[in-house]
C-alpha cells in the first residue's frame, strides 16, 4: 500500500522547514548591530524618526520590521539587497529620488506603503513585505484602497520591482501609468501557503506598536 500523506501533515512538514531556517537566518541576523544590518551588498543604516519630506520629486519606500535584518530574502528567494537595488533604479530612472524609511508598527503591507505615502512629499508611497508583498501608495486615499496592489509575492520577481518603482515614480509626477503587468498561477497560493503564513507570522514578531518610521540610509557596495 502506497503511503499518502495529508494536507495537514504536509503543511505542518513546511511550516518546521520554513521554521529552522528563519531560526538559522535569525541567528545569523542577531549578530547585527540595532542600528546597521547588512544583506549581501546592501548597508542598512538606521538615522532615527523619519520626517514629513519637503520635496515633491521623491517616492518614500517603506521596509516591512523584519526586512534586511531578520529576513533577508523574499519568499522565492531573491535576496533584499536585490529588491531594494531594482525598486530604487526604477525609481531613479524616472528622475525621481528615492527615500527609503523602516515601518515597525505593523507588519500589513497596505498600511505600511500609506505610512510611506503620508511622509513623502510627493505623496506617493511603496510598502515591501520581507516576503516580497508590495504596494503602491497616495497619501490621500484610505489604507485599503491603494493604487496597485501586488499580493502574490511568489510571482514578484526582479523585473518587477523594477517596474513598481518606475510606476510609483510616473505618480509622483501627476502621470496615469499603465498597471505594472503581473503573472498568474492558480498553483502560486497553494504551494506556497504554509510558508507566506509562517514568515509573515516571523515579521509580526518585530513590530513595535506605536513605533514612529525609522529614516534608513542605504549604502551599495
Amino acid at each position: 500500500m502506497v503511503n499518502s500523506v495529508s494536507n495537514e501533515e504536509l503543511i505542518e512538514l513546511i511550516t518546521k522547514q520554513v521554521l529552522d531556517q528563519l531560526t538559522s537566518n535569525n541567528s545569523n541576523a542577531s549578530k547585527t548591530s540595532s542600528t546597521v544590518s547588512s544583506v549581501g551588498k546592501m548597508k542598512l543604516e538606521e538615522l532615527g524618526n523619519a520626517e514629513v519630506g519637503k520635496r515633491s520629486d521623491e517616492v518614500v519606500v517603506a521596509l516591512g520590521p523584519a526586512f534586511g535584518k531578520y529576513q533577508t530574502e523574499t519568499i522565492v528567494g531573491i535576496p533584499h539587497d536585490d529588491v531594494i537595488r531594482e525598486v530604487l533604479a526604477g525609481i531613479e530612472e524616472e528622475g525621481i529620488t528615492p527615500r527609503v524609511v523602516k515601518v515597525l508598527r505593523t507588519s500589513d503591507v497596505s498600511f505600511m506603503a500609506h505610512d510611506a505615502a503620508e511622509i513623502s512629499g510627493s505623496g506617493i508611497g511603496i510598502g515591501i513585505q520581507s516576503k516580497g508583498t508590495t504596494v503602491i501608495h497616495q497619501k490621500d486615499l484610505q489604507p485599503l484602497n491603494n493604487l496597485e496592489l501586488f499580493p502574490q509575492a511568489p510571482l514578484i520577481d526582479r523585473e518587477t520591482f523594477r517596474a513598481i518603482g518606475k510606476n510609483a515614480a510616473k505618480y509622483a509626477k501627476g502621470e496615469s501609468p499603465d498597471p505594472v503587468p503581473v503573472r498568474n498561477d492558480q498553483m502560486a497560493r497553494p504551494k506556497y501557503q504554509a510558508k507566506s503564513a509562517v514568515l509573515h507570522i516571523k515579521e509580526t514578531e518585530h513590530v513595535v506598536k506605536g513605533a514612529k518610521p525609522i529614516e534608513l540610509k542605504v549604502v551599495f557596495e
